[in-house]
């Protein structure tokens, strides 16, 4: 069962909401919100009832957009931070006309686009919120491509007091103002009460204004039951173009719902349904008829609609085997650089390693179109989601192991199947005497775990530049798993690279064991592979580039042309990575798999003397060869 959203069929009349018209339309929000929650025995109608007002004020008076087309460019744009008070959306849209009033009874139910938090499956929703403290973030993003395309949209979004302890919202505050993103409004809805017991400031409201203030804000402290009041503070956002603007509404949770107003431990409850019959019927006497048909503002600026087809090809690369080493991590940065001059749509985030991960020369060749995220990788991340959302091919790059602290903003991108695009550079001990808080060792293993996730290992400049490519030309999330230091070239210009194909690099007849290899572990198993050849003994080598999705056929072949001996080498801890990855393909072949990674929290060293001490080195798959002829026949 899919929710169908057309417009109603009601006729139009006035083109905002009066003020008793706002009173009665937050009420039936409540209504609606009570009702479908009760019908689905879980949801959360005390933290809809809270916001009523600030949704009836901000959808039939204050936003221009049209209901029949959520996603135009022109329309402004909503965020619900505090995404388990979904019902009232739903509710907000139905009172739009966007869709039926009666299907707000199917939420939460398997096969209703009406889930328990919201998701881009619905038209009106941009990313899936629901973790708390990632919509500020994802709105940045948002505003940032209207002022890219020039829009006059504004952008709104309401958050729960609860997840203002959550550092990535005060990571969004201080970037906001910084960039001048005066068309962003935030709502704090301050009910006071969080899940389980008060929350940390519970109404201290001039401590919420100086914290915001201090951030560069224009802080509006407001009655949120207020409609006048809330009608003033919006106003007084619209004309505010230098800063943004957060609304911090002092409100009652569950207010209007006879029994549990107020009352702390109610979070997350349905009434029960004599108790909501009571509630509806109290709510619905104060209903007078003052709200009837009603039309939305109109946009008044017009944003082109961007183009769909995918990004082209970026320049040829020059780069040819027995050039002078190339660190992937370089030749990412030359092909974003070259891959700006293609398509406007692309943009790229960094945190303060540009010059590190090379995004500095896609900074140079297209500075407009260049975030300085600033030591905050969850803002980041939460910014390529409403990048992303919009049509953007947002690039974030760091270090690997840096995102490990925002992958609760990958994993909520994934879920919104936002189209991300992930550098992780520094990976593995072969960065070398940072030290194993620099080295991403289990990138592999997060970045795997959703299945919609496409992860690419490239080895060397030649096939990092392809895989640059094929990340913003592709849909869905991307992550590239870059080295750090210089690599041989092993690929020429001409050389094709596919999303789901293994490259095999060393072959012969009488092969006897698969080695399965990537990055800077391919030139160990390279090496190894001339030293066994010397003892004649022959062994396939594969760059797998491809980590996921992965080449199940072709190293199912290769598998079976060596006798079921199969050797993995990885920069990487044992679980979730390559090894993992080689298994998982090759389960059911009777294949007999040998994992060599990474096995112990490592420590400083050069990045060979690393590479052979903790057993990922081309004398340690040699041994492993000869190790795995010697026991499997």
């Amino acid at each position: 069962m899919t929710t169908p959203f057309a417009r109603g069929g009601a006729t139009v009349a006035t083109p905002a909401g009066s003020i008793p018209e706002l009173y009665e339309i937050a009420n039936q929000l409540r209504i609606d919100s009570i009702e479908a929650t009760t019908a689905a025995g879980s949801g959360h109608p005390t933290s809809c009832a809270s916001m009523a007002e600030i949704m009836a004020v901000l959808f039939f008076r204050v936003m221009r957009y049209d209901p029949a087309t959520p996603r135009a460019p022109e329309n402004d744009t909503f965020v619900l931070s505090k995404g388990h008070a979904a019902p009232i959306l739903y509710a907000a849209w139905a009172e739009a006309g966007a869709f039926p009033r009666e299907h707000l009874l199917t939420l939460r139910q398997l096969g209703s686009d009406l889930e328990g938090h919201p998701t881009p499956r619905l038209p009106f929703v941009d990313v899936a919120t629901g973790s708390l403290g990632q919509g500020l973030s994802a709105a940045i993003g948002i505003a940032f491509d209207a002022r890219l395309s020039r829009a006059g949209r504004r952008t709104y979004v309401v958050m729960g007091d609860g997840e203002s302890a959550e550092g990535s919202v005060w990571e969004a505050a201080e970037l906001a103002p910084r960039l001048r993103l005066g068309r962003i409004c935030a709502t704090i809805d301050v009910n006071r009460l969080g899940q389980s017991q008060p929350t940390m400031l519970e109404w201290e409201m001039d401590v919420y204004r100086r914290r915001w203030e201090a951030f560069g804000w224009q802080a509006l402290m407001v009655d949120g039951h207020d409609v006048e009041a809330l009608i003033d503070a919006y106003d007084t956002a619209s004309t505010t173009e230098d800063r943004p603007t957060v609304v911090l509404a002092r409100t009652v949770k569950g207010k209007g719902l006879l029994g549990v107003e107020g009352k702390e431990n109610e979070h997350g409850k349905p009434l029960p349904p004599a108790d909501a019959e009571r509630a509806v019927s109290a709510l619905r006497a104060k209903l007078g008829g003052a709200h009837g048909p009603w039309a939305p503002l109109q946009p008044t600026v017009n944003a082109p609609l961007k183009a769909t087809e995918p990004i082209g090809a970026a320049p040829t690369p020059s780069y040819a085997p027995g050039d002078k080493p190339v660190a992937p991590r370089k030749a990412f940065g030359e092909a974003l650089a070259a891959l700006a001059g293609t398509d406007e749509r692309i943009v790229a985030i960094d945190g303060d390693v540009e010059n590190s991960t090379y995004t500095e020369l896609f900074q140079k060749a297209a500075p407009e179109r260049f975030i300085e995220g600033y030591i905050a990788e969850q803002n980041m991340v939460g910014m390529a989601m409403g990048l992303a959302a919009r049509g953007r091919v947002p690039f974030v790059a760091t270090f690997g192991a840096f995102f490990s602290r925002a992958y609760d903003f990958v994993r909520m991108a994934c879920i919104g199947h936002n189209a991300i695009k992930l550098a992780g550079t520094h990976v593995g001990v072969s960065i070398g005497q940072d030290g194993p808080s620099q080295m991403a060792l289990e990138d592999l293993a997060t970045m795997c775990a959703p299945p919609d996730m496409t992860v690419l290992y490239p080895a060397d400049a030649t096939s990092t530049w392809r895989a640059t490519e094929l990340a913003a030309s592709q849909p869905g999330p991307f992550y590239l798993r870059l080295g750090r230091p210089e690599a041989p070239l092993l690929y020429g210009a001409d050389e094709r690279f596919e999303i789901g194909r293994c490259k095999v690099l060393r072959q012969h007849d009488d092969d006897r064991v698969l080695v399965v290899a990537a990055g800077v572990t391919l030139f160990e198993a390279l090496s190894a592979h001339d030293t066994l050849a010397r003892d004649g003994i022959h062994v396939r080598v594969i760059d797998l580039f491809s980590v996921q999705p992965v080449d199940r056929a072709a190293l199912a072949e290769a598998a079976r042309a060596c006798g079921g001996r199969v050797v993995t080498v990885e920069d990487h801890y044992a679980h979730g990575g390559i090894g993992d990855t080689v298994l998982g393909a090759l389960n059911g072949t009777g294949t007999a798999v040998r994992k060599l990674a990474v096995l112990e929290i490592p420590r400083s060293g050069k990045p060979a003397q690393l590479l052979d001490h903790y057993g990922i080195s081309a004398r340690h798959i040699v041994e492993a060869v000869r190790a795995m002829l010697h026991t499997v026949p």
